[in-house]
């Protein structure tokens, strides 16, 4: 493992805001939903396929940015992938059918997973299993922030430049984040970096990691946990603006305050790592987040929704994430060194796959109410929670 290098705050800075170029590439335009349906003389679901088709491209891409980083090292390959992402994000600008939005959207997620991949790396590069999961749970307050500012900014841009004036603050973004790396980002790949790049060590690298008991299991829960997050994030717009009736500024306020509850959640979550395995907080959080779907789904089915009876579950489902998450991903990538960029990658695959999935699935089931939505979550977090309470009691399971 490399020495962790100097000015940390400023490399947790720069990872945070790697990690945040997808919340920022999906939280801004979701108050233009109606607007782009509008503008582009579409329907709701295509409009919402656009963020399906984001998920699918994160997945795809990561499988990719893995094995290269492992080989050529960090730096090269984020910045072609911001430098993609950044030229994808023009084109969704000047999109003038869904068709043409569905396409770039695939690129520009296609070249900002690069960031996704690279940031969770570098943290397994640097620091020790239990400080990763701290490490990664400073990311989340720092990526926290795109959540918040991303639907009020968005409303904001929204109002004054229309929704192409959304992608062209993604342009400057990916602009802005590809300067700062070739300023700031050291390449930390381990000295035993791969050593060829052929499609038989590519898949034998994958198979090692997919083969490790202890990442499939966390893998699978941190996925079941991502699909908790993004059906919220899919349903959010409907729920708050629909069916509670919220202006796309009281949506963002909603949207805002779950995310300081996510980011508040992930500081308490570094706290309780000084004292606790890793494993036991995951497993309490997790137990504690599905009574939390079970209340939201009561109050799906019995209650007349009303911004009180939604907000509190919801609030409680968002804020156990800052928990989940980061211990679910320090928990898969432990066990890997050389291998590091390559476990991210698969985690990364298997989390935006599933959550693309199940934005389509729930959006199939969609009858006009949250119901289909709570429904989900109950089972991811159930089945999260199964996952993340076998082996040993610290959390660790062998190959």
């Amino acid at each position: 493992m490399p020495d962790a290098p100097r000015g940390h705050a400023g490399l947790i800075l720069l990872l945070g805001s790697l990690t945040a170029i997808a919340p920022m590439s999906i939280d801004m335009y979701l108050p233009a939903f109606p607007a782009l349906q509008a503008a582009l003389a579409t329907d709701a679901a295509a409009v919402q396929r656009t963020l399906s088709v984001f998920f699918i491209g994160l997945a795809i891409g990561q499988l990719f940015y893995g094995p290269l980083s492992d080989r050529y090292g960090r730096r090269r390959p984020l910045l072609a992938g911001l430098a993609l992402y950044t030229a994808a994000s023009v084109g969704c600008a000047l999109s003038t059918s869904v068709d043409q939005l569905l396409v770039w959207r695939g690129l520009q997620a296609l070249g900002g997973c690069a960031g996704v991949v690279t940031a969770r790396a570098v943290v397994r590069d640097v620091f020790g299993p239990r400080e990763a999961a701290r490490v990664l749970s400073s990311l989340m307050l720092v990526m926290g922030v795109a959540p918040i500012l991303a639907p009020l900014l968005g409303g904001w841009i929204l109002t004054h430049a229309g929704w192409r004036g959304l992608f062209g603050v993604l342009v400057a973004f990916g602009a802005a984040t590809w300067v700062a790396v070739v300023r700031g980002l050291p390449d930390t790949t381990p000295a035993s970096r791969a050593t060829s790049l052929t499609v038989a060590s590519v898949a034998a690298a994958f198979g090692r990691v997919a083969r490790h008991g202890r990442f499939r299991r966390f893998a699978a829960a941190g996925a079941l946990a991502q699909c908790v997050l993004f059906a919220y994030i899919a349903g959010a717009p409907f729920l708050y603006m629909q069916v509670l009736g919220l202006s796309p500024t009281g949506f963002a306020v909603m949207f805002g305050l779950n995310s300081v509850g996510l980011i508040a959640a992930s500081q308490i979550n570094r706290a309780f790592l000084a004292r606790e395995e890793t494993g036991v907080v995951l497993t309490r959080a997790l137990a504690v987040q599905w009574l939390a779907a079970i209340a939201f789904l009561g109050v799906a089915l019995t209650q007349t929704p009303d911004v009180l009876r939604v907000a509190s579950p919801v609030l409680l489902l968002v804020l156990l994430l800052g928990f989940v998450l980061p211990n679910t991903t320090a928990l898969a990538l432990a066990p890997f060194d050389r291998d590091a960029g390559t476990a991210s990658a698969l985690l990364g695959s298997l989390q935006y796959g599933t959550s693309g999935l199940a934005t389509l699935g729930v959006s199939a089931l969609f009858d006009g109410t949250v119901r289909p939505m709570a429904a989900a979550i109950v089972v991811f977090v159930f089945a999260a929670l199964v996952l993340s309470r076998g082996g040993r009691p610290d959390g660790v399971t062998t190959p």
